[in-house]
């Protein structure tokens, strides 16, 4: 028997619980059906994991596949080989229009309208969404009930007249809100109200080159923020962008609301359990004054070496369309809650009575999949919420100067228009860093494909399963 085909597969350890476990089972899996390929996953470091692809990239060793943080999209597009050629190459263009390879179906038309999008640049499919993820609002149904509340707010005007009815209850937590200073809020609050942070169409339409962290779309959500905090309404706890934080807060029910992401409803449900509550799951509110435009996503996808040769490619390419063959897919969404990524894993847990049971499930995949009961749409709206999310360099860096920014406004009593405008001079330093890091053999420099914020690096990964498992059992 020949020598099986090596296909190296590279992915950023999450350290959840059992997660590089299942990716070691879905390698071992989709040799058993092609045994002339071995799968090797490797796990890497998330901090560093960009850095140490582009530094194999380099050595001529990039491996066959490898999944990027939404961050550092750019920054792997644009990554190049030790001698000057790119690294990774077009995921739509590999596929060649194929609807099978090797045995699996090839599944890039039936993947979520929003996620394709976010990894799309022209149309073009340029890496494999892995795992997407939306911002919702969760709630403390006893506490809502308690203070004379039924529903959850669907609008920025509606969670203010919430906060302030739950400010007047006897039966009042400490506050009404709270979520993380983070970046993901800004995006999913500019997507709504259509917003841009960079030129060219968000780096969509031509690379990015100019930052605006001060459009209207920006300051409006900043001054409606700084407006809930100053009335009382909002916990900032004064950290960047500490999740754990917030999460702890709602567990321990000194909230009735929590804005966080789609990932958390594992854990929001268990805390809400184990502390004796009941929980709600909606969509994160929006400014109702403009029309909804879309939605922001995050995650992860995963890009394809150059020149890997076709027997190793099409090993590859087999590879990722096991990874998202209806079966596969729905029991990895099972196992973490992040989105089920094509329409035919939904439909399994559909059929399944996945989501009957566990309905809070489905509220991620509903978000992005439609626009919210009575929101004005944009003109020429589809039936689906565009999804068209910044590509840019240094995205992470960019991301850390708002919320900074967003900190002095909130603790130190910044003016909102004068500290955002102090904010775009500081992102557009880093973007022009990015580009001259970039014209000179490639992105390479920590800064240029950091994965998360300053802040949050430096706090170290504040949000880890352990700290998690340990609030959810404060009820206990």
């Amino acid at each position: 028997m020949k020598n099986r085909i090596v296909i190296e597969v590279w992915v950023p350890d999450l350290t959840f619980p059992g997660w590089m476990d299942r990716w070691y089972e879905q390698a071992a899996d989709f040799e058993r059906l092609h045994p002339e390929y071995h799968v090797k996953v490797v796990g890497q470091d998330f901090w560093t994991f960009p850095q140490k692809v582009a530094e194999a990239a380099a050595e001529g060793r990039a491996p066959a596949l490898a999944e990027f943080y939404f961050y550092t999209a750019e920054g792997a597009r644009d990554m190049l080989n030790g001698d000057g050629t790119p690294t990774f190459t077009s995921l739509q263009r590999a596929v060649r229009g194929r609807t099978e390879i090797l045995g699996e179906t090839v599944v890039l038309d039936d993947i979520l309208k929003p996620l394709r999008d976010y990894y799309s640049l022209g149309g073009e499919l340029i890496s494999m969404p892995s795992v997407g993820t939306t911002s919702l609002i969760y709630a403390n149904k006893n506490l809502l009930r308690a203070c004379g509340l039924s529903e959850l707010p669907r609008t920025w005007d509606e969670l203010d007249a919430a906060c302030r009815a739950i400010a007047k209850s006897p039966s009042r937590p400490a506050y009404p809100v709270g979520w993380s200073n983070h970046g993901t809020f800004f995006q999913q609050a500019l997507a709504t109200q259509g917003g841009l942070l960079v030129d060219n169409h968000n780096g969509r339409q031509g690379r990015a080159t100019t930052v605006d962290l001060t459009s209207e779309a920006m300051m409006t959500w900043v001054e409606w923020w700084r407006r809930l905090h100053r009335d009382g309404h909002y916990l900032y706890t004064d950290r960047i962008p500490d999740w754990a934080g917030t999460f702890k807060a709602f567990a321990e029910q000194e909230v009735v609301f929590r804005i966080t992401s789609s990932n958390d409803v594992n854990y929001m449900v268990q805390a809400a359990k184990a502390n004796g509550f009941d929980i709600e799951v909606g969509l994160m509110p929006y400014n109702a004054d403009v029309p909804y435009v879309g939605n922001a996503v995050a995650g992860t996808s995963i890009f394809l070496k150059d020149g890997l040769g076709d027997e190793a490619e099409d090993g590859a390419l087999a590879f990722l369309m096991y990874l998202h063959s209806p079966r596969v897919a729905a029991d990895r969404h099972k196992a973490n809650s992040f989105m089920p990524l094509t329409h035919a894993a939904h439909a399994v847990l559909e059929q399944e009575g996945w989501f009957e049971q566990h309905p809070y499930h489905r509220v991620a995949s509903d978000h992005v999949l439609g626009f919210p009961a009575g929101a004005t749409r944009a003109p020429g709206s589809g039936d689906v919420p565009l999804s068209e999310g910044a590509q840019f360099g240094d995205f992470a860096g960019n991301q850390d100067v708002m919320t900074r920014a967003m900190g002095d406004v909130l603790a130190r009593g910044a003016d909102p228009l004068t500290r955002f405008a102090e904010a775009t001079v500081e992102a557009q330093n880093l973007l022009d860093a990015y580009h001259a890091d970039r014209l000179d053999g490639g992105p390479i420099k920590g800064t240029s494909l950091r994965v998360e914020h300053f802040a949050t690096a430096a706090a170290g990964r504040d949000y880890s399963a352990a700290d998690l498992e340990k609030i959810v059992k404060l009820g206990r």
